[in-house]
Parts: structure tokens; sequence; C-alpha cells
């Protein structure tokens, strides 16, 4: 019996061994708040997992053990993802001249050091500001983005709904660079720069102008041109140079329309196997689209049709007044494809040695304009194509989204839901409730 008893002390304590072995070693956690709150998205993941080598964060906060414990907490989502990411405390009212020297601006900064770059991060703090910044160390360079201009453009820079102005900020906060060179008194166009933008002139572009951003093609630069319905505007050469081939009409989609939206919106319907799409999964909006193929395989581009939309729908070549409706002689049924993604070696050459030379055409620019950047996926999908004319295909990810707005809003219209939920239930029948649930408890030890 005692050598039982024995045996049965020892395995169990080799159990209880055994398991605090298995928790050191091994981790499992569940996340199940609402947005996945306590963990990283996958976006900050593989941003973290593409980081080679020790991130070190100076956190600069005053002694409040509480403020310092939630940015632990929030810290350790990204420690847990890349263990070389260190954390030390600087209190600011201790360590004036250091403050001072890093130039820190408010309690709870923080100094991010990488690679032998630094960036400031100002609270209040979230996922989204802390991926901005860790893609932006992570550039081994910058990389400058230049957009044509002067001739009623999308500007990357302007304010208006149809301007792409929200969506040139977020490039500059990963740490893109913009610039608009005057191709008029500009020689040529700049070499150092990753890609050029052509977003839909409104006016003709001149021959000279063409002429140089022909030559930058044909040398091997990179470009994104977010093609609009209206005529190219002396354009076409370019677009002969790429090969494509735009079919007339407009993208119709019954889906949009029964979303209650505009039928002239095309939805996402189908992504290709390309790694600015790669495990991208989020529905993307293009207004006013239109249909886009490309035979530029003739000069060693490898092509891909990148996206298709209004897989219900078709593209209407008829007038878009009165009732729309599908006809099987003249119009084309869905799904559209609406994008292309072309990619060629550049010939080894002086100039250009080795280069990898980079193409996307949108048949629908208006899909980054800031009034539909905030649409489903749009604004993930335009930096995932910018990653990858840049040459960044480890950065393209499915960007960190923001917490759902998890406020009550209570019509204004409803005196009596507004009496109801602010006054009527927690001051009157709550307590009720809890009166009358202690009086039947009450009543039934009595009986007893």
């Amino acid at each position: 019996m005692f050598m039982q008893n024995s045996m049965f002390v020892v395995l169990f304590l080799a159990l209880v061994g055994l398991l605090g072995y298995l928790s050191y070693e091994f981790h499992v956690a569940k996340d199940i708040t609402q947005s996945a709150r306590n963990t990283l998205s996958e976006g900050s993941t593989n941003v973290l997992k593409q980081m080679k080598g020790q991130v070190n964060l100076t956190v600069f906060a005053g002694a409040d053990e509480a403020r310092r414990k939630a940015i632990v907490d929030f810290v350790s989502r990204y420690q847990r993802a890349k263990p070389d990411l260190h954390i030390t405390f600087v209190n600011p009212a201790a360590n004036p001249k250091q403050a001072q020297d890093m130039g820190i601006r408010a309690d709870g900064e923080f100094v991010i050091e990488y690679n032998k770059k630094s960036k400031h991060l100002l609270p209040p703090i979230n996922e989204q500001d802390m991926a901005n910044v860790l893609v932006d160390l992570s550039r081994s360079e910058a990389r400058n983005v230049m957009f044509l201009e002067g001739h009623g453009e999308r500007s990357l820079i302007g304010l208006k709904e149809y301007d792409l102005g929200d969506f040139g900020k977020e490039l500059e906060s990963r740490g893109f660079k913009l610039s608009n060179p005057n191709l008029v008194l500009e020689p040529s166009v700049p070499k150092q720069g990753a890609m050029l933008v052509i977003a839909g002139p409104q006016i003709d572009v001149s021959e000279g102008e063409v002429a140089k951003i022909k030559t930058y093609i044909a040398r091997g630069g990179n470009l994104l041109w977010l093609l609009e319905q209206e005529p190219l505007r002396g354009l076409q050469p370019i677009a002969d140079q790429l090969g494509l081939q735009l079919s007339p009409g407009i993208v119709v989609d019954p889906a949009a329309a029964q979303a209650g939206g505009d039928y002239k919106l095309g939805f996402s319907a189908h992504y290709a196997e390309h790694p600015i799409t790669l495990r991208f999964n989020l529905r993307t909006v293009f207004p006013m689209a239109r249909e886009i193929n490309s035979t530029a395989g003739d000069v060693g581009f490898n092509i891909t049709p990148l996206i298709d939309v209004a897989a219900t729908g078709w593209l209407e070549t008829g007038k878009l007044d009165g009732k729309i409706e599908f006809n099987d002689k003249q119009d084309k049924g869905g799904p559209i494809n609406i994008a292309v993604a072309m990619e060629r070696k550049f010939p080894d050459t002086q100039e250009a040695p080795g280069k990898t030379q980079r193409v996307v055409v949108v048949g629908g620019g208006g899909f980054l304009s800031n009034r539909a950047l905030s649409s489903g996926g749009n604004f993930d999908l335009g930096v995932n194509m910018i990653n990858w004319l840049a040459g960044d295909d480890k950065l393209i990810t499915i960007q960190p989204r923001p917490l759902k707005d998890t406020n009550l809003k209570i019509p204004d219209n409803s005196p009596f839901t507004n009496w109801l939920v602010i006054r009527g239930f927690p001051a009157i029948i709550l307590p009720l409730a809890l009166l009358f649930a202690g009086l039947s408890i009450w009543l039934k030890r009595r009986k007893r």
C-alpha cells in the first residue's frame, strides 16, 4: 500500500512538472474580444517577421504604474511575434536632459530604433500608427512616388473628393516621398523615383510630355496608371506601348444597387493569384470602372489580369439614363476584368542592370479617391499596389483594421426609447427585478 501511494505521488509530481514544462515552452492563446483587439493583425505580424535584427523601443513615460502597465500590455503583443523587441522606460521628469536631447514632446512618447534608424510615435498610440512606423523603418531607402500634374489629374496632395490626397497622406506616413515633376520643364522623368502615377488627366497631355513618359517606360520605369471613362487625353501612345486593350462601356453591377449603392459601382468578384492580392479577401469597390486587357507579352511582360468585378453585372455600352438593362447583342456579361499587373525583367544595360519593371493599370481611378478610399478594402489594395511597384514585396499585406465603434447610439426621434434605456432600465426596472428576486427567495426559505 505504501509503495502504491508513493508511486502515485511520484507520477503525480512528474505530471505536474511535465505540464509546467509544456506551459513554459509552448504558448496557446485565443482572443475572443471584438475585432481581436488583444492580438496583432496579420499585417503587423508579417511586418515584424520580415524585420531581421533587434528592435529597441524607448518609452518616455512618468512613474504612473497603471499607465506603464497599459503600455507593457500593448507592447507585449509585438514581443510575442518578435522576441528581440526590447522595451525600456525613461522617466522624463527624472531625466530631463535625455528627454530634451531626443526631442521628446509628450508623456508616453515612443522612440523606436531599428537598423540604425529611429522614429518617434506620439500618444495616443494604436496598432495602425505602430504598423506605419515599423513599415517605414523596414525600408532600406526612401521611396519617391512621382505623380503627373497640370492636366486636371486626381492629385495625391489634393483635398477635393475627386482627389487622392487622403491616400497620399497615408503613403507619406509609411515612408514614401511624394513629388510632382513638371514634365514641361524637366528634360525627362526623374530616374530616382520609385514609380510614376498617372491619375486621369482631364485635358490633353502634350506630345513632349508623352514622349518623356514613353522613354521612362522604355527604360524600365514603374508605372501606376489610373484610367478614367473619359478619352485618354493624348496618352494613346502610352496605351499602345503597353499593349492595352480598352473596351468601350462602363461596368454596371446590380449587386451594388441591391446593397443600396449606385449601379455604376463595381463590386470585386475575384482576385488573381498575384503578390498584390495574395490572401487578400476584402471587398473592393470601383466607381465608373472600365474593362482592361493587355497584349504586352509581345514585348516581354508577364501579364496578370488582376481584378474581376460585377459577377452578376455587365459592361454597359449604351446610354446610362432611364432603365438600364443587359443587351446580349452589344453588352458583355460579367465578371469584367478592370485591372492588369505587368512585370518584366529589364535587359541588362549600363543604365539599368538587372532591373525588374512593374506596371499596374486600373480602369477606375476613383477607387482611391478621398470619397471612396474607406470603402471596403480599397485602401489596403492601393497600398499593396504601391508596395509591389516599389519592390517592397515583403511589406505587401492587409493593413491593421481600426477597432469597431462600440458606442451606443440612440435615435433622437425616440423619446420613449431614450427614457427607457437611459433612466427607466437602470433606475426602475433593474432595481424592481432584483427586489422581486430577493422576495421570492425569502418566501421560499420561510416555507421550509
